[in-house]
């Protein structure tokens, strides 16, 4: 079976994950201190902090921000589901804006739905391409808005030559190493920040609230064993055994990136000037980094026959995403369909096809052939 995505895994990275549980740290060791420093390194950001998963990412960077009940949070509906799951997760309400052709959040929108309650904005870097963070950050300025980047599909990712998450443009990035994403440390994710408060509340929050940091404390008299949990926080740790993939994974990330990109453009060449079929492409100033290869459907009543065919032939796509809001938990909450028309036409066509650094040239050959041939029948 040909997936959409899967991992990459050498020996070296086998090597790397027994290392550590050959060593004394499993968990909360200097393995986790050792990935974020690299990881904020390559990106170009001062603190990066990781976390069980991009969910727990998300969830973090909100609580950071102070976001609660009564407030509300701007994102887009072509995500899944945790850039809005964010949100009620701090009693807050996701409100949807539309999206561009390029299932991006459609910038052109985003004031009309601005209002005092709004305090934070998640852009979500759809597929690898990065939004216009230039205009976003313009415009959460002139409203006092916090802005997280969701980058959970563009890790490598640049926008006129900055590396996405790099803080430039956004407070707090968001980072995903889900199996199928550009890195894998299993389950796991990252922020990334070039604030130091927000850092320490970042690394406060993961780990139930507690502090040891002796400055910080009420009570500064106790011993070695003393701690104190001065917020409401969560268990999102990762592991040191998670982090050593991540490690082993990251000295690779170039050639994972350069791999996804030359599979991309011979997507790109075999369907340019299709009848049937629209890529996704770059703009000036994108350079994606393709967690994902999505095609537009011309015509969007083929898209479930072309879905099952494939399937039929061992080649397993899938649909990023249905709009957030379609979900049944979303309608109960009072979301109805129709809310962002543009998301929802472009939901109806879109496939994502195989695109991993693993798939050979041949077995792309046979995904383009099998397309075609649907096609030609």
């Amino acid at each position: 079976m040909i997936s959409y995505g899967r991992q990459s895994i050498s020996p070296e990275d086998i090597d790397a994950v027994n290392d550590v549980l050959r060593g004394d740290f499993l968990t909360c060791g200097p393995t986790v201190a050792e990935f974020e420093k690299k990881f904020a390194s390559y990106i170009g950001a001062k603190y990066a902090v990781a976390v069980a998963n991009g969910t727990a990412a998300l969830h973090l960077a909100c609580l950071a921000t102070g976001l609660k009940a009564g407030e509300e949070l701007i994102t887009t509906p072509m995500t899944f589901a945790a850039s809005a799951n964010c949100a009620l997760y701090c009693g807050a309400k996701p409100i949807f804006v539309d999206v561009d052709e390029q299932g991006l959040i459609d910038i052109s929108k985003i004031e009309e739905k601005i209002t005092d309650k709004i305090r934070v904005i998640i852009p979500v870097d759809y597929t690898g391409l990065p939004c216009d963070m230039k205009k976003i950050q313009k415009l959460a300025k002139k409203h006092n808005l916090v802005i997280i980047e969701d980058s959970c599909h563009a890790l490598g990712a640049k926008l006129d030559g900055e590396m996405v998450g790099s803080g430039k443009y956004a407070d707090m990035c968001i980072f995903s190493f889900h199996p199928v994403k550009h890195i894998t440390t299993g389950e796991g994710g990252m922020i990334t920040t070039n604030s130091k408060d927000y850092y320490n509340k970042l690394i406060m929050l993961r780990n139930h609230g507690i502090t040891k940091d002796k400055d910080n404390m009420q009570r500064k008299d106790e011993g070695g064993w003393y701690h104190e949990m001065q917020e409401l926080g969560f268990n999102y740790r990762i592991t040191d055994i998670q982090c050593a993939l991540g490690l082993s994974q990251l000295s690779r990330v170039d050639g994972f990136i350069e791999k996804r990109r030359k599979i991309a453009k011979r997507y790109d060449e075999a369907f340019k000037g299709s009848k049937d079929i629209e890529p996704l492409l770059e703009k000036k100033g994108q350079f994606d980094s393709y967690h994902l290869y999505v095609i537009l459907l011309k015509d969007a009543k083929t898209r479930r026959e072309l879905y099952d065919y494939l399937a039929k032939n061992g080649i397993n796509c899938q649909v990023h995403y249905i709009p957030v809001y379609y979900h049944p938990y979303y309608q109960k909450l009072g979301y109805k369909r129709g809310l962002c028309p543009e998301a929802e036409k472009f939901y109806e066509r879109i496939l994502s096809i195989p695109i991993y650094p693993d798939l050979s040239e041949k077995e792309q050959e046979f995904v383009i052939g099998k397309i075609k041939d649907f096609f030609k029948k």
